[in-house]
């Protein structure tokens, strides 16, 4: 059965009309309150959390600096890293290494047209492919990073539940497939980068003395 645009996003609307209103209204409601009990209206999100937490709300840190292989495959010249807003989550930090490689947001051609695979969400994107490599931590937790940088990068909410519901339906395979091929010896972190920009991966990762140990 093939998926149009037209199906994908009257399909996504329908599914989302009835949550996404209530969250909204609730949201809105709990900011005022808090307003109220501190005697003023927040001026940003910063502000609320700010008074929310009593400390300044932890934003993701390091630019997205990464040198790119001839195929879509981009390596992370600079750490980057991150941690939840959230003041009552659970999720301990992110720190993503440099030379991380990653295909940023993994998501199907047929989609191009709605999501980029390097749109807005490629920071958080890194985040996600880190997870998903390193496997120290369940995917549904890597999934919920996704998701909670997502809304830390003030990306808009339809995007959000779009790329989630995506990586929780169909994520498993990529998950799968990171597991065989760690297990067949392949590494993500590089150690040296390649002068020559016409390198594609495929062909940088057969040198195992280009990376570093994981």
């Amino acid at each position: 059965m093939s998926i149009t645009r037209r199906h994908f996003n009257r399909s996504f609307r329908l599914a989302l009309a009835g949550g996404v209103l209530g969250v909204a209204q609730g949201l809105l409601s709990a900011k005022h309150a808090l307003a109220e009990s501190i005697g003023k209206t927040p001026k940003s999100m910063a502000d609320w959390m700010d008074a929310w937490t009593g400390e300044r709300a932890r934003d993701p840190r390091g630019g997205l600096f990464v040198y790119r292989f001839k195929d879509p495959m981009w390596a992370l010249l600079k750490p980057i890293s991150w941690r939840p807003n959230e003041p009552d989550s659970k999720i301990p930090p992110v720190a993503v290494p440099t030379g991380f490689v990653t295909d940023f947001a993994s998501i199907p051609r047929a989609f191009y047209t709605l999501l980029r695979p390097d749109g807005e969400y490629t920071y958080p994107a890194v985040l996600h492919d880190y997870l998903y490599w390193t496997q120290q931590r369940s995917r549904e937790e890597g999934d919920s990073v996704f998701r909670l940088a997502m809304i830390d990068f003030q990306i808009d909410n339809a995007t959000v539940q779009t790329i989630y519901r995506a990586v929780r339906a169909f994520g498993q395979s990529a998950w799968n497939e990171n597991q065989r091929l760690k297990a067949v010896g392949e590494k993500r972190i590089l150690a040296k980068f390649p002068d020559d920009p016409r390198i594609t991966w495929a062909e940088w990762k057969r040198d195992t003395s280009v990376f570093a140990s994981e």
